[in-house]
């Protein structure tokens, strides 16, 4: 496979060589990293919807869920926010962790924060698995935000860097995928524990954490680092034999001298975080901070943390419950294999413009269902056939977020920004993604008992607004090398005036640079 071919603003450019095995394997060591990401996001929901758990540590909800009193509203059954906090503590930890993550991320490089990352989450798992109180429950949870900050700001990225241009994106997405395969592998682990005799079936879910982050863990000591991490750390040598190793021949002349130029830009620069908020940087500060910040507001993760919660208050038994929230899980994987096809085929905007159309009119439909069958009073029951067409429409909605708006939403902002700020750039999107994932987490089920079935038509507007956004103001970036991503801003209609009074001192300095290498 040819390596690296891209066209912009009329011009072309091509860097020699192939995808190796080597690069290969590697991206998929370190895609691993997501399933700590995933396995947790799935198992929290079936482990809240658990009678042994509830009873355990939640009593005033486990009575609720059984409607001790009589008269419970089916919106509100699990409406605790000590409760939503046991779900929702972990995104604070690893907003508060991004930023510590950026500063390990570029000074000792992506590969030990991801060991970072594993280690704390390995502790978080094993003190959630023996907890015997709700401060145990909480302080684990926070052991495992630390280590999701840290894996979420590190593996993107590296990924990014490793992955030749052309396949940069199917690549990227192995990110994705392994969160997927982690949200599948969690519910069908849920499914099995919760028939186990004993009362301790919830103690095994939490304590399987530790099986992913030990894979991240020891994946991390035998990764290499990227070429771009290792020029930014000095090591220039290393970096050209890195860069000649994953791309499978000797002549990188070309790339390399767009790392070191990259490279060269970044040491003039001592402060990122003030430097990212320069007018030349804004397109990309725009894009990583409303992409993260809309991939929650499509409401994905009241799907994700609260499925077999959801599936139970919308009147389906426990065994349904969890076995529905297998069925979302095995769909959300197979539409990530599809993102995995066409990102690099199609591009990143007919995925997120399709995607966001599917999702809006899966909402609305649900949201009309549920009106029809519950409606302000929160009493009903679904009939088989509309909990047949609910779950049909769930998993069509699960199906356009993750071949769109799940993996582009940490693809796009790894891949856009410069190095001298990509640290920072990073982190901005992780803390940005955990902080409305904490807001959503918190505040769904007390949200779904106030708003109810609006609750679909709420996050329905805001997918709304994405899709015009990602219509408007999204350059293609299919296909272009890391290093010369601001030639799409340039072009774009109106990005492009941010660079228009830079343009002449950037190329001239960059011819400068050139001569250097």
């Amino acid at each position: 496979m040819a390596g690296g071919v891209y066209v912009v603003g009329g011009g072309s450019r091509e860097y020699e060589g192939h995808v190796t095995i080597f690069v290969l394997v590697s991206c998929m060591v370190a895609a691993t990293g997501g399933l700590i990401f995933g396995y947790d996001l799935g198992i929290s929901g079936g482990v809240t919807s658990m009678d042994e758990f509830l009873s355990k540590f939640f009593p005033s909800v486990y009575k609720k869920e059984k409607n001790v009193s009589g008269h419970e509203n089916e919106y509100c059954k699990f409406d605790s926010q000590l409760l939503t906090l046991f779900t929702s503590s972990l995104y604070v930890a690893a907003l508060i962790a991004s930023f510590f993550a950026s500063t390990v991320t570029r000074i000792f490089g992506r590969k030990i924060s991801m060991f970072i990352g594993g280690a704390v989450f390995l502790l978080g798992s094993i003190l959630n698995a023996v907890a015997t109180n709700i401060a145990m429950l909480i302080i684990g949870r926070l052991l495992l935000g630390v280590g999701v900050g840290f894996a979420n700001q590190s593996v993107p990225v590296y990924l990014s860097e490793m992955a030749p241009p052309r396949i940069r994106g199917a690549l990227n997405i192995g990110f994705q995928m392994a969160i997927t395969i982690g949200i599948l592998i969690a519910n069908l682990v849920n499914y099995a524990t919760s028939k186990m005799k004993g009362g301790y079936g919830w103690r095994v879910s939490l304590g399987l954490a530790a099986v992913p982050a030990i894979f991240m863990t020891i994946g991390a000591l035998f990764l290499p680092d990227t070429p771009n991490s290792l020029v930014d750390r000095g090591h220039r040598e290393k970096a050209r034999e890195m860069l000649q190793k994953i791309r499978g021949t000797d002549n990188v002349d070309a790339e390399f001298q767009d790392l070191v130029i990259a490279n060269e830009a970044s040491v003039q620069v001592d402060h990122q975080w003030k430097d990212i908020t320069q007018p030349r940087y804004r397109p990309q500060l725009t894009i990583t901070i409303l992409i993260p910040f809309f991939q929650q507001l499509t409401g994905i993760n009241v799907i994700m943390f609260y499925c077999p919660v959801l599936f139970k208050t919308l009147g389906f038994g426990n065994d349904a419950s969890l076995m529905s929230a297998v069925i979302t899980g095995v769909v959300n994987v197979l539409a990530t294999v599809v993102s995995i096809y066409s990102v690099d085929r199609y591009g990143r905007r007919i995925l997120f413009l399709e995607g966001g159309i599917q999702m809006l009119i899966c909402q609305v439909l649900i949201g009309v269902v549920l009106s029809k069958t519950f409606g302000i009073s929160g009493e009903g029951i679904l009939t088989k056939g509309q909990s047949d067409f609910v779950l049909f429409l769930i998993c069509a909605y699960v199906a356009a977020f993750a071949w769109s708006w799940g993996p582009l939403g940490w693809l796009v902002p790894s891949e856009i920004f410069p190095l001298e700020i990509r640290s920072a750039g990073q982190s901005i999107n992780v803390s940005v993604n955990m902080f409305f994932t904490f807001v959503i987490a918190q505040g769904f089920l007390s949200m779904l008992c106030h708003l109810k079935f609006g609750l679909f038509f709420f996050f329905a507007a805001f997918v709304i607004m994405m899709t015009f956004f990602i219509y408007l103001f999204l350059p293609e970036t299919k296909n272009v090398p890391i290093e010369e991503m601001s030639e799409v801003w340039k072009a774009h209609w109106f990005w492009g005036k941010y660079y228009q009074n830079e343009a002449i001192g950037s190329s001239s300095h960059n011819v400068q640079l050139a001569a250097k290498v």
